[in-house]
C-alpha cells in the first residue's frame, strides 16, 4: 500500500527526527524533497552512514534560505506538507514559516519543547529531552539505546499527526500548524506512571523476571517471563522450579542472583535452543546486524 502516492513532503528539518519521519512519510508513497543547507544536512558531515540510510529515495535540493528563497516558496506553494525543525521563530524569520503556505497545507514543526513554555527556545538533543521528560529517573546514569526523544516522541510523534492533519484536509479542505514537542511527546511515555509503580521499577529492572542476563560467552539474556505461567516454565527448563513461588517476593536482588548464576553457565546459542519451543519470554540481546539478518 502507498496511501501517500500524491502526496509531496518538502522537508526543511535537520539532523535525525525529521528526517526519519519524512523517511516514513516517504514509505508510505510520498513524494520528498529535502531542501539543505550548502553542504548538506550536518548529519551527512557527523554521521555519514545515518544520513545516507535515513535520506534514501528522497530529492535533495542544496539551498541557501538567505539569499534565495525564489526555489524553497515555490516548493511551499505546491506541499502537500512541510516538515522543519528549527527553534520555534526562526523559520517564520528565514521566511519559510508556516504563514508562507496555502490553507490546505500541514505544517509540521518540531521542537524541544514547543511553544509558549518557559523552555521554548532553550537548545538541547535527546539525552535532554528525556531528562526533562522524566524518562531517565530510573536508569540514569546509564542512557537509552535507541533515541527515544528524537524517533517516538519527535519523528513519530511528527508522522501520527501529520496523518491525521491529512485525513482531517480530506473532511474541512484545510491544513493546519502542528508543533511538536520531543519533551512533552517523551513525558507522555511515562505519564502513566505518575500514580504509582506496582512495584518501584517494575519493568526497569525492579523485578528479576524482568532483567537482563549474561551468558556464558559473554553475550545476553532478555528474560521478560513476567506472567506466572511463563515464570513457572521457565523455572522448570531451568531444573529449579521452586524459584516460581519467588517471582514477586519482597527480596528481588536475592533472586536475580540466583538466575544470573544459572544464565551464565551456559553460552547464548545453547539456551535459545532450549527455549526455542516453549513459552517462557526469553530471547537474545542480538546485535543490528543480526536483527537485520533474522527480521528480512
Amino acid at each position: 500500500m502507498r496511501p501517500l502516492r500524491d502526496i509531496l513532503v518538502v522537508d526543511f528539518s535537520r539532523y535525525i527526527p525529521g528526517a526519519f519521519a519524512s523517511r516514513e512519510l516517504l514509505e508510505l508513497g510520498a513524494r520528498v524533497v529535502c531542501v539543505e543547507p550548502p553542504g548538506g544536512d550536518p548529519l551527512r558531515s557527523t554521521a555519514p552512514a545515518w544520513d545516507a540510510a535515513l535520506r534514501a529515495g528522497k530529492e535533495s535540493l542544496e539551498l541557501d534560505l538567505k539569499r534565495d528563497l525564489a526555489p524553497a516558496h515555490e516548493l511551499l506553494a505546491e506541499a502537500d506538507v512541510v516538515l522543519e525543525s528549527f527553534r520555534p521563530g526562526v523559520a517564520s524569520r528565514l521566511g519559510i514559516g508556516p504563514e508562507q503556505v496555502g490553507e490546505r497545507t500541514v505544517y509540521c514543526s518540531i521542537t524541544g519543547f514547543g511553544l509558549r513554555g518557559r523552555h521554548e527556545q532553550r537548545a538541547g538533543h535527546d539525552l535532554n529531552y528525556l531528562g526533562w521528560a522524566g524518562v531517565l529517573s530510573d536508569t540514569a546514569p546509564a542512557w537509552p539505546p535507541v533515541q527515544v526523544a528524537d524517533l517516538a516522541a519527535g519523528a513519530l510523534g511528527a508522522v501520527t499527526q501529520i496523518l491525521a492533519a491529512l485525513l482531517e484536509r480530506e473532511r474541512t479542505g484545510k491544513g493546519g500548524h502542528i508543533v511538536i514537542s520531543m519533551t512533552h511527546g517523551s513525558h507522555r511515555l511515562v505519564a502513566h506512571r505518575l500514580g504509582a509503580d506496582t512495584l518501584p521499577g517494575m519493568l526497569t529492572g525492579g523485578l528479576a523476571c524482568y532483567r537482563i542476563y549474561e551468558t556464558q560467552d559473554g553475550r545476553y539474556l532478555t528474560v521478560a517471563a513476567l506472567e506466572p505461567v511463563f515464570f513457572r516454565r521457565l523455572t522448570e527448563l531451568l531444573d529449579r522450579p521452586e524459584l516460581s513461588e519467588r517471582q514477586f517476593s519482597a527480596d528481588q536482588e536475592a533472586l536475580a542472583g540466583e538466575l544470573a548464576t544459572i544464565f551464565v553457565t551456559r553460552p547464548l546459542a545453547e539456551w535459545l535452543e532450549l527455549f526455542d519451543a516453549d513459552d517462557v519470554c526469553v530471547g537474545p540481546v542480538a546485535t543490528i546486524a543480526e536483527a537485520a539478518a533474522d527480521l528480512a
